[in-house]
């Protein structure tokens, strides 16, 4: 039985993992951490868990938590584990990190990105960004694993194949995603009350959005060179979900026949066949079929599909992910999974939600 222990546990991807790891059938919640809420009934913050979990909220002493549990989630605001982080804690418990501290390796760019101080830069060498699909041999034999955010687990799984396979001059790669308000936490903010949310739709953080770098610097390892991308990111007024589109003009290739021409929508879809064809949590839709976020609510799938403009020479990338599970929660189980050998569907293999 794996025990763990969640910092931040009264946040929504906190509570995701709560809900997540009661249907595993190997994993055990020993420490349910909340700054906020400490010596309050955890189901007394979220009353979905009434009569599931007697316990009560605790403080977030990370070095006190390290002796007691296997595996430690941090679901916590930028630059808190960084904060706190020691040799001796990661010599006794892996760590799986919700926010961005460990994801980007140069810590110039993170700090210029996210306006603070990194305090263990020590560490950024060994964590392993825990894009599984990606990443899992790597991830198996981690001590750190920094899970990837939302927006950029969608953007680069939607993109990876084409990049990784030079089928896109990447040059050209426009990236446009929505997201729901659960994207923005749970706290208190005037822009994400209901009457500034509902029955609107507005792009933010454009040209400067933090997940920007993030995209950047894994499709640059796919590329084998420095890839620079526009993101935008939008809000949209639903509870979860991201949807993402993406523009790039297509490269040409060389036939079989030794002509050279743009590639067809068969050599594309054999790229994405390629990487994702044995991938559970995967999705490459049928034809003509683009993917939408109430189709993957509640689960850890990711759903990707294509369409060529041969009128324009360009590819339309199209993804859709739960921003709380894949996104965030999801993932940071099938990292779990992951380090402890257990099968990497356990707890995550069930049908999105629908209505």
């Amino acid at each position: 039985m794996i025990k763990a222990g969640i910092i931040g546990a009264t946040g929504y991807a906190g509570g995701e993992l709560v809900r997540l790891l009661l249907g595993h059938r190997n994993a055990e919640i020993k420490w349910f951490g909340s700054r906020s809420y400490i010596d309050r009934k955890y189901a007394d913050v979220y009353r979905n868990m009434f009569c599931l979990v007697e316990d009560k909220c605790l403080d977030d002493n990370l070095k006190e938590l390290a002796g007691q549990v296997d595996v430690i989630f941090t679901a916590t605001p930028q630059g808190y584990l960084a904060s706190v982080l020691t040799e001796d804690i990661l010599n006794r418990v892996k760590i799986i990190d919700l926010s961005a501290d460990y994801r980007i390796k140069d810590v110039s760019v993170y700090e210029k990105w996210y306006q603070i101080e990194h305090k263990s830069p020590q560490f950024l060498e060994e964590a392993v960004y825990g894009l599984c699909e990606i990443n899992r041999d790597d991830i198996k034999g981690a001590r750190l694993v920094a899970n990837p955010g939302c927006y950029t687990t969608c953007s680069i799984l939607t993109a990876y194949p084409l990049v990784k396979e030079g089928l896109i001059d990447t040059d050209t790669l426009v990236i446009d995603a929505k997201s729901g308000t659960s994207g923005a936490g749970r706290g208190a903010k005037t822009v994400n009350l209901f009457c500034e949310v509902n029955e609107n739709m507005k792009a933010y953080g454009v040209t400067e959005h933090r997940h920007t770098p993030e995209i950047e610097e894994q499709l640059s390892y796919a590329a084998g060179r420095e890839v620079l991308v526009n993101f935008t990111p939008h809000l949209v007024p639903m509870n979860r979900g991201i949807l993402v589109t993406e523009y790039a003009k297509l490269r040409e290739v060389q036939r079989e026949d030794g002509t050279w021409g743009l590639p067809s929508d068969e050599r594309i879809r054999a790229a994405y066949e390629k990487y994702y064809a044995k991938e559970a949590f995967i999705r490459i839709l049928d034809q003509g079929v683009c993917p939408e976020t109430k189709w993957v609510e509640g689960s850890n799938f990711v759903d990707v599909n294509f369409k060529t403009d041969a009128r324009t020479g360009r590819v339309i990338l199209m993804g859709a992910l739960d921003n709380l599970v894949k996104g965030a929660a999801g993932q940071a189980v099938q990292n779990m999974n992951l380090l402890f050998g257990e099968p990497e569907t356990e707890g995550l293999f069930f049908a999105p939600l629908f209505p």
